[in-house]
């Protein structure tokens, strides 16, 4: 598959942006693997992000599912169609239109600017390393979050989101509104060209209901932040600022000692709670 994607390159004259994280997916059993935990059915919608010349498209649209390609490099846009030109019909009741191409539709555009669906849709990307965090907390935020979010993101992105000690804010907002898990690693040579770190396929179940209402979270989030931001100091000093910071910790049985890392998504939860937004 590499060589083919390299050739289609060449035949155009065209280069790979590496500076904004154009690492092109070439292993046939990681593509495999994304389907899999993204559970891809027929019919399902899927967003995809960082669409390239189509490599995960193709895989996307075989399975019978509807795709909405974001793509912010329009130098792939004719390369995509003949790359996609060949498809076999997908299963019946994976129908749709867009682009010439049945089943997909191409935006051409920011992802962190283009609005998302409307309806249920999950989301199955190999999407630019730089924007990993922001496009978690774009979606995450949205109205209508997805179903779920299966991507191809940096390992140690993967592995801070899901581990609130390594991890911070991003696994804190995470785990607000879903549950994480690394499905499997990703060597360097699965892509082309090959990245300088090495990848995972990070997996988060959306959950139907938040943990938090839209209020609690909103606080959960600002508390968590200035935590945060005055790194390896205590909550009881990085949370002075709030009123009553060490008996309201310690009335939820969260010893003031403690840094903010160390507490996991339900006692931020319970902190929030504590607190009113505008008592200081």
């Amino acid at each position: 598959m590499g060589a083919d994607i390299a050739g289609l390159l060449r035949s155009h004259a065209l280069g790979l942006k590496t500076d904004w994280g154009q690492h092109f997916l070439t292993d046939p059993t990681v593509i495999r693997d994304l389907l899999k935990a993204g559970d891809v059915q027929p019919g399902d919608h899927i967003l995809e992000i960082g669409a390239g010349i189509g490599v995960l498209t193709k895989a996307l649209l075989q399975t019978g599912a509807r795709v909405t390609a974001i793509e912010v490099d329009k130098r792939w846009a004719p390369l995509m169609e003949e790359y996609l030109a060949e498809i076999p019909s997908p299963p019946q009741g994976g129908q749709g239109t867009g682009g010439g191409i049945p089943g997909l539709r191409l935006i051409l555009g920011n992802a962190l600017k283009v609005p998302f669906p409307d309806g249920p849709y999950k989301i199955v990307a190999n999407i630019p390393y730089l924007i990993s965090g922001k496009l978690l907390r774009t979606t995450l935020l949205h109205r209508n979050r997805p179903r779920s979010i299966t991507i191809l993101v940096q390992r140690e992105v993967a592995e801070k989101v899901c581990d609130p000690e390594k991890g911070g804010m991003l696994s804190i907002l995470v785990k607000l509104f879903g549950d994480p898990r690394v499905v499997r690693r990703v060597p360097p040579g699965a892509f082309l060209p090959p990245p300088k770190v090495e990848s995972a396929i990070l997996h988060i179940d959306c959950l139907p209901t938040p943990r938090a209402d839209a209020k609690t979270a909103d606080r959960v989030l600002e508390l968590a932040s200035h935590a945060f931001s005055k790194k390896r100091k205590m909550l009881r000093a990085s949370l002075g600022k709030f009123h009553g910071a060490v008996e309201r910790l310690s009335a939820l049985g969260i010893a003031p000692e403690r840094r903010p890392e160390t507490l996991s998504i339900e006692e931020w939860i319970a902190v929030a709670k504590a607190w009113g937004k505008d008592e200081h």
